[in-house]
């Protein structure tokens, strides 16, 4: 019977060490503000077991102050995630400036996660723009095209530090704005990456996500 290599105590002493260290850097390259926190987490209550086993008390203090921070940081993320008071929804014209800039310097990353969406910046009584804030920071952008009582999604865009949320659900919770526009329905498009809609109300039709808006 083949026995797993035996290694010293010590041996994996270090390794736990080594791979705190490891995620500890890791999470300082994340983009994501929850992701780095829940990873930042994880690497400091391993380096608190690793100092702990050594006897590095101030190094154990320090870790287990910023593991505090992280829990405290978590927990307020996950709290505010769904609300409509830390998230705002701002709607401009189509041809706003300020919104091409956020597009402009986001198009890579537009086109990586739905590759259909094309913007000419041309002025469209059907298109309805719609920004997602939260303070003073742009986290989002909602396109609507309408047509009838339907509208159709052209872009639902969130920028990298808040990928781990779905703030374009605070357009669609905002069920009196969009009865404001005459919509009745909601379409996503097909080529969406990653879709979040089964999570906020939409139902699944072939290859798009659909939203009955509820009347008043």
């Amino acid at each position: 019977m083949t026995r797993l290599i035996e290694w010293p105590a010590d041996h994996w002493l270090d390794l736990l060490g080594w791979a705190g260290s490891a995620l500890l850097i890791v999470s300082l390259l994340q983009a994501r503000v929850l992701r780095f926190r829940v990873l930042n987490l994880v690497a400091g209550l391993m380096l608190v077991a690793f100092n702990a086993l050594i006897g590095v008390w101030p190094m154990v203090a320090m870790n287990l102050a910023t593991s505090t921070i992280n829990v405290y940081f978590i927990n307020r993320l996950l709290r505010d995630r769904h609300d409509g008071q830390v998230f705002r929804v701002l709607a401009v014209k189509s041809d706003d400036a300020y919104l091409a800039h956020v597009l402009s310097v986001h198009s890579a990353d537009v086109q990586r996660y739905q590759p259909d969406f094309v913007w000419d910046g041309v002025p469209q009584e059907d298109r309805r723009p719609f920004l997602i804030l939260r303070g003073d920071e742009t986290v989002g952008v909602v396109i609507i095209r309408v047509e009838a009582d339907v509208a159709h999604v052209e872009l639902d865009y969130v920028t990298r530090r808040f990928r781990d949320f779905s703030p374009g659900e605070f357009v669609w919770r905002e069920s009196g704005l969009l009865r404001a526009l005459g919509i009745r329905r909601v379409v996503t498009s097909p080529n969406m990456l990653n879709p979040y809609y089964s999570r906020v109300g939409f139902e699944r039709e072939g290859t798009s996500y659909v939203l009955a808006v509820q009347p008043a």
